[in-house]
């Protein structure tokens, strides 16, 4: 009877060993599921960023796809970042925020990001630049056309220099290359689901 408890006891604890390993790692390394009514939004679209999101000039626009309660989300802060050292003079650089489980404020968000950006927690720009989880970068032209929505980095950590896929983005607009042919893995969303996205 002792013997069979030990087993029982260990099994359980390998269960929830291996759904908490799923939780924080492997489902972060499949693709995020496209929801049923998700429609995507072609290259040279012009994005309505909407009043609330106010952004002076004529230069191009990184919006950042933000969820706090993301991991992925988390896991990328630094590259971005990054990022907008190295681009803010050629670039402006914006914040969505997408998250309803908790309600964060403007100061909140930039003291996380340790930067002051326009930020916005309209969730409607994300189904309107085809965004369907986080973190997410979509890249617009001087004109507000789309010119690129994907990810950072093959890498969760965006480690993987050869894979920098939305500085390769930011690199090849700038230098008025429109015939540019990204990776697939640059286009399949990876990381968190939208909230209200449906399955």
């Amino acid at each position: 009877m002792r013997y069979a408890l030990v087993i029982i006891i260990l099994a359980s604890s390998f269960s929830a060993i291996s759904y908490l390993f799923w939780l924080n790692e492997l489902k972060y390394r499949l693709p995020t599921p496209v929801p049923e009514e998700y429609r995507k939004v072609a290259e040279g679209t012009t994005i309505d960023l909407k009043s609330d999101l106010k952004i002076e000039g004529n230069k191009p626009v990184l919006i950042h796809f933000f969820n706090p309660e993301c991991p992925c989300s988390r896991f990328n802060l630094k590259h971005v970042k990054s990022l907008i050292k190295q681009y803010s003079e050629g670039v402006s650089f914006a914040i969505v925020v997408v998250n309803e489980d908790k309600d964060y404020t403007v100061e909140e968000i930039k003291d996380r990001f340790g930067l002051d950006l326009p930020i916005s927690f309209n969730s409607s720009l994300a189904e309107l630049c085809g965004v369907y989880s986080t973190p997410q970068a979509v890249i617009l032209n001087e004109n507000r056309e789309l010119y690129y929505r994907g990810n950072y980095n093959k890498s969760r950590y965006c480690t993987d220099k050869a894979t920098n896929y939305a500085q390769m983005a930011l690199d090849s607009l700038l230098e008025n290359k429109y015939d540019v042919e990204f990776s697939p893995y640059a286009l399949k969303a990876y990381g968190c689901e939208l909230p209200f996205c449906k399955k």
